[in-house]
């Protein structure tokens, strides 16, 4: 089964400058066109044009993912353009509340929620319709026999559509300050399952993502301010977190985005229900 994306759409909601970007770039290299969806919509046009320069397709459209509405008003834009949606990734992100349980306001913890799993659920709900469409024009792929044969028949199916959900690490671990982050990323993760119960008999995949640390520019920002405060330099903070790692690194945003590019393409075509951690072996599942 191929990891190519020629001739097939695929929406980012919650496109950011970070992985939003790195993904659609490395999506429409490898044929996708790309729309990406954000609420800022000047960092939009600055992926697009990137898209674009490197001989892409790519489409901007701005959405709240909070707002039932805003997220209605994103379907039917793409549906301008295409019948089909192959593949939808949700990635919408906020800065969560970094404070113990005891003094986090309940309202913080909704507003994560909302955000995270009640977004993802209505662009799901709202994209269903396409990418049904998007499953039922896949190829016809051949199952194995008991020897190995391709089969006919029986063993033929189309490649369904898929929706990759990006949840964190964080689902692994209950460090303090972290609670009201791993609430809302848990319940992203139960979402999934459920998601890929119901939406597998019309065509449609459903994974979810789990990246630990993600080593970009918004990462070393926050090491280099760990450095002021505590003293020494980016590098003595980053072989402080790498040591927990199996691999002794971090991982960076091309090295989360490709997983979930495999989970977009049909060589994960019977892959759904699943939570893919990427972390370079800080936590074991």
């Amino acid at each position: 089964m191929s990891e190519s994306l020629e001739d097939k759409t695929v929406v980012i909601v919650g496109a950011g400058p970070g992985f939003g970007r790195t993904l659609a770039l490395r999506a429409a290299e490898r044929g996708a066109t790309v729309v990406v969806a954000a609420r800022t919509a000047s960092r939009l046009d600055g992926i697009v044009d990137e898209v674009r320069a490197a001989g892409g397709r790519a489409i901007a459209a701005a959405v709240d993912a909070t707002e039932p509405e805003s997220v209605r008003a994103l379907r039917e834009t793409v549906a301008q353009h295409t019948d089909a949606v192959h593949g939808l990734v949700y990635s919408a992100f906020a800065v969560p509340s970094m404070k113990p349980l005891a003094q986090t306001d309940h309202e913080q913890i909704s507003r994560g929620i909302d955000l995270s799993v009640l977004g993802a659920l209505r662009a799901t709900q709202e994209f269903t319709p396409l990418l049904e469409a998007g499953g039922a024009q896949g190829d016809e792929t051949q199952g194995d026999g008991a020897q190995g044969e391709e089969v006919q028949g029986d063993g033929a199916h189309r490649s369904p559509s898929s929706v990759v959900m990006m949840a964190s690490a964080v689902i692994h671990h209950s460090r303090e300050r972290y609670a009201g982050y791993k609430i809302a990323k848990t319940a992203l993760v139960a979402l999934g399952h459920s998601l890929a119960t119901e939406l597998g008999p019309r065509g449609i995949r459903v994974n979810t993502v789990a990246p630990g640390y993600i080593y970009g520019d918004t990462l070393r920002a926050y090491f280099e301010h760990l450095a002021t405060k505590y003293g020494g330099t980016v590098e003595d903070v980053y072989e402080h977190t790498a040591a927990k790692m199996d691999l002794r690194r971090l991982p960076s945003e091309r090295e989360i985005v490709d997983p979930v590019l495999f989970l977009l393409s049909d060589a994960a075509s019977a892959v759904t229900g699943q939570t893919l951690t990427v972390d370079c072996g800080e936590f074991h599942t």
